[in-house]
């Protein structure tokens, strides 16, 4: 009976979290306004989505906004997470402390206090992206970091050491024989903040030019207006999005699954 109980649980809970994007999937691919009514079957949405330029350039936009502050805070994240690894003292705690404030704290805090900070405090013009970048990049650095963090403690701390003992740089010791053990850390390190760079609404809503919209904040506005085509075009936007991170997981599953095939095989070797 507890094993029964805990399948429905599950079963439930899957329900609550896929049936409202199955629900907006449906209706995706249907002629309706609203979702309640189905009026008929059509790819109209779809067509607009690929047509609409405004659409196409707030797409764009996002897209080379996430991937960009997703490079950078992986980057300082990684740097992060190895300096902190191979750093002695106190200090080493605390760093690590500071970092899981960010990572609690809420959304509203951070692009309100980055926005203050950086175009009221140092000037800084909202229209260079500089604050939007900025912000994404402090919103994404501490879920990289704790990314990579596991991967450095699954690794043995001596490897390093012992690479410049044989004759390697500490440059060579650190991409030849520390970044390889947490590749795939940074992977996903980087996949995390490229989500979060894509899902933001308030950090970016603080922070972005007024003629720049994120994927977030256009879908905000666009709900508040009366441009229906609009709204329908962004539920072929949901569907085509959930469709590229569902792809993506199960790659990186694949991928995963393969790899831990590999290791256990040369284990077994």
């Amino acid at each position: 009976m507890k094993k029964i109980g805990r399948q429905l649980f599950i079963a439930l809970m899957l329900l609550v979290m896929y049936v409202p994007i199955l629900v907006l999937i449906f209706y995706s691919f249907t002629t309706s306004t609203n979702i309640g009514s189905v009026h008929g079957f059509s790819l109209d949405n779809y067509r607009t989505l690929l047509a609409n330029e405004e659409l196409r350039n707030m797409i764009a936009g996002t897209v080379l906004l996430a991937f960009g502050s997703a490079v950078i805070a992986t980057i300082l994240g990684s740097v992060g997470a190895i300096g902190n690894f191979y750093c002695k003292g106190i200090g080493k705690k605390y760093i690590s402390a500071l970092n899981e404030v960010p990572v609690v704290n809420a959304d509203v805090v951070t692009g309100f206090s980055i926005c203050i900070a950086l175009v009221i405090v140092f000037g800084i013009d909202k229209s260079t992206y500089v604050p939007l970048v900025i912000g994404h990049v402090v919103l994404s650095v501490p879920f990289v970091y704790l990314s990579v963090l596991p991967k450095l403690k699954q690794m043995d701390s001596s490897l390093y050491e012992a690479a410049m003992d044989l004759g390697a740089t500490p440059t060579q010791a650190l991409v030849k024989v520390v970044l390889p053990q947490i590749f795939s850390g940074i992977i996903s390190g980087f996949a995390l903040a490229l989500t979060l760079s894509l899902d933001d609404y308030f950090i970016a809503s603080y922070t972005k030019p007024a003629t720049f919209d994120t994927i977030s904040t256009y879908v905000v506005n666009a709900t508040k207006g009366s441009q229906t085509e609009i709204k329908t075009a962004l539920w072929a936007l949901s569907t085509v999005i959930f469709v590229i991170v569902l792809v993506v997981v199960l790659c990186m599953n694949l991928a995963g699954k393969k790899s831990e095939g590999g290791s256990s095989y040369e284990k077994a070797r």
